[in-house]
């Protein structure tokens, strides 16, 4: 693309108070920096803000757009300027817009449970939320389809608000208690999806108030891996991933495109999500036997304690033999295999998120002998101790140096 002495002025109207909105900013400036560079007009507003001053007045040549407001559309018809939305544009627009594939998101948040063990499915929405709703309707259909039943939490009181962003406000602040009762009347253990992380937050405090163990009888999981939500939930809730970056990136192409005069139909484009990140919040294998339960739970919260075998069934209240056979029926492995994973997994997290020497992650979960440490994490992660860590940091350092050069 040839350098154009006229940079074009475009206006993000895009919230920087959630991880999904700062993470799509930061793939359009990715976009910029890869190609002609823009003249960017920015503020700093939520979602829900009411349409801006500035942008009322202001005069560019392309707009990208997730802000929640009914009002949004007739003054972008007025302005006559090329607009892509990132979030399901309001009736009667027509502009592209770039989404999250939710299709894909669901399938991701299904087969995680599944692989799990569950055969009982619940999803917890925020009802009205029109992403919401989308995903309710999938995942019931998803879980049908697989032969099971899908139990879904519906509010007793139906309310009308003209956005996103009050079907929001009002599930989360209004609807704590039903929440909690309906939690109560699932069966066990039960797989939740929740329709995005600030709801999987409050089922897990919903969980915690009506006295259920996480993830041992109710495993949850949300959408769009706010990390600092996650990780500050107890537990930490698994989430899936969206691919927020590419969309990102993906809008300012079109929207150049568009500015260049080249036709861009105004249908929706998807992008898939990334993954699941998994966390304490479904780190469970979804087990009716309760015994089984028990010396499992056991297991996962003091095997790098040096926890034995023994120690497990005596907690569960069975003999070796009998949870060594009722372990390797209904896991699939024993109970000495369980207690190598959950270590392992305690070495991955401490290899990809701090600078501890292998001898001391070899302390913390319990395998002292660091030589014996490489060779059994070589043989069940396929590489070494240091080639997972340089593999994880490198990621690491590039999402940072990403991230910090919009900043």
């Amino acid at each position: 693309m040839s350098k154009n002495s006229n940079p074009k002025q475009v206006a993000l109207l895009i919230e920087s108070s959630r991880a999904y909105g700062r993470n799509l900013l930061v793939g359009i400036a990715k976009y910029i920096r890869d190609h002609e560079p823009w003249i960017v007009s920015r503020r700093e507003h939520k979602l829900e803000d009411e349409i801006p001053q500035w942008f009322r007045e202001w005069k560019g040549d392309g707009v990208i757009t997730r802000l929640d407001n009914p009002k949004l559309p007739a003054l972008l018809k007025k302005m006559n300027v090329p607009v892509v939305y990132l979030r399901t544009p309001w009736k009667n627009v027509k502009a592209p817009s770039v989404l999250l594939d939710d299709r894909a998101v669901v399938r991701m948040a299904f087969e995680h449970l599944r692989e799990r063990g569950f055969r009982h499915f619940a999803f917890c929405g925020l009802n009205g939320a029109d992403y919401s709703d989308v995903r309710r309707t999938m995942f019931v259909e998803l879980v049908r389809n697989a032969g099971f039943r899908c139990h879904v939490f519906k509010s007793a009181r139906r309310m009308h608000f003209d956005t996103v962003v009050g079907y929001e406000r009002h599930g989360l602040l209004q609807e704590t208690e039903e929440v909690r009762r309906w939690i109560k009347t699932l069966p066990r253990p039960v797989g939740v999806m929740a329709c995005n992380d600030l709801r999987g937050e409050k089922v897990l405090l919903a969980c915690r108030a009506a006295g259920i163990i996480v993830p041992d009888e109710v495993a949850v999981i949300g959408v769009d891996n706010d990390e600092l939500l996650c990780d500050f939930s107890q537990p930490p809730l698994s989430s899936v991933v969206p691919n927020t970056r590419r969309i990102g990136y993906e809008a300012a192409a079109l929207l150049d495109r568009m500015m260049a005069g080249k036709p861009v139909p105004p249908e929706v484009n998807y992008v898939e999500p990334l993954g699941v990140v998994t966390r304490r919040s479904t780190e469970v294998s979804a087990v009716e036997d309760r015994q089984v339960a028990v010396a499992a739970r056991f297991i996962r919260e003091h095997a790098c304690e040096g926890v034995t075998v023994q120690q497990a069934a005596k907690m569960a209240g069975l003999s070796d033999r009998t949870m060594e056979r009722r372990f390797a029926k209904i896991l699939g492995h024993g109970p000495k295999e369980e207690i190598l994973r959950v270590r392992l997994n305690r070495a991955k997290q401490l290899l990809a998120e701090t600078d501890l020497s292998l001898a001391s992650i070899g302390e913390k979960i319990g395998l002292e002998h660091t030589e014996y440490l490489s060779r059994i994490f070589k043989r069940k992660i396929g590489m070494t101790p240091g080639q997972f860590r340089a593999r994880a940091q490198t990621a690491v350092a590039a999402d940072r140096l990403l991230s910090s050069r919009f900043q």
